[in-house]
């Protein structure tokens, strides 16, 4: 009976000693919104920005593996069906990864809802490389130029292979929105026909950009540095902020960000509708 006890008391010890062990400096997991999605299936990342808690991590905590950012210094706003967040000069969300979106993503979908007013010259999102692997300082990442009245989006992938600008420009502009109105932003790229499509508000561009005969992406995890939702792929230095400046590169998204996805599949124009229509 003695040689029992003590069995069962240093299992006890044992299990107690486990749990002192898990990672504590990570927020309480807690309600936070979760999306339909198989394990193993095509959504890699996602972020809903819904949260209302104190803790800012949390609000912007990604619902397909619970990866918290490292940083989100920015304010949380009124979204397009909850909760979003506000871009700021020289401030944005930084995580260390998308998952395991570099690794499974031959053809890919990018999915976010947008509001600007104020047109400047900045990204909604990067994924910064090591400093050696391109001049851009980055993997991915989508910049927006122009004016309101012509609008400039420009996707921009480099993988292991050769590299690409997806531009919509000129004619092929997506007009109107840049009207500080929510809109639906989609880029899907398709590794079977090597092309881009962009779906603004549900409705696809009629210019497809081509890749020439490029097919799947190739990205490569280990030259991918992080993820940055609203600035892009490379870092002001603390004077180069106080001075006030600004980089094509470097700048931070000024408007509102709500609904970040990244897929490892391209999205049907039926899929993209549904996300429009249900505001997701």
């Amino acid at each position: 009976m003695k040689d029992k006890i003590i069995k069962i008391f240093g299992i006890l010890i044992v299990a107690l000693l486990f749990t002192s062990c898990q990672n504590l400096d990570r927020p309480e997991l807690g309600d936070y919104p979760q999306d339909s999605n198989v394990p193993g299936g095509p959504l890699k990342f996602y972020v809903a920005f819904d949260g209302t808690t104190q803790n800012p991590l949390m609000n912007a905590v990604d619902s397909i593996k619970a990866k918290f950012p490292s940083d989100n210094p920015l304010e949380s706003i009124d979204g397009i069906s909850s909760k979003a967040v506000q871009g700021s000069d020289y401030k944005y969300v930084k995580y260390t990864s998308a998952n395991d979106f570099a690794k499974t993503a031959g053809s890919f979908t990018v999915s976010v809802w947008a509001q600007k007013g104020e047109m400047n010259t900045d990204h909604i999102f990067s994924m910064p490389a090591v400093s050696d692997y391109h001049w851009s300082g980055g993997s991915m990442f989508l910049l927006t130029e122009g004016s309101a009245a012509s609008p400039v989006l420009k996707f921009f992938v480099k993988d292991k292979t050769d590299e690409k600008w997806f531009e919509w420009v000129g004619g092929n502009s997506a007009l109107g929105i840049y009207d500080n109105q929510w809109h639906h932003l989609v880029f899907s790229y398709d590794g079977s026909t090597s092309t881009m499509t962009l779906y603004v508000d549900g409705q696809a561009n009629a210019f497809k950009p081509q890749w020439g005969n490029h097919g799947n992406v190739v990205l490569e995890p280990s030259k991918i540095i992080g993820l940055k939702i609203g600035a892009g792929p490379q870092e002001f230095t603390n004077e180069q902020i106080a001075a006030g400046a600004s980089d094509w590169l470097k700048n931070s998204w000024t408007g509102g960000i709500d609904q970040f996805r990244m897929y490892s599949t391209a999205l049907t124009a039926a899929e993209v509708q549904t996300l429009f229509s249900k505001k997701k």
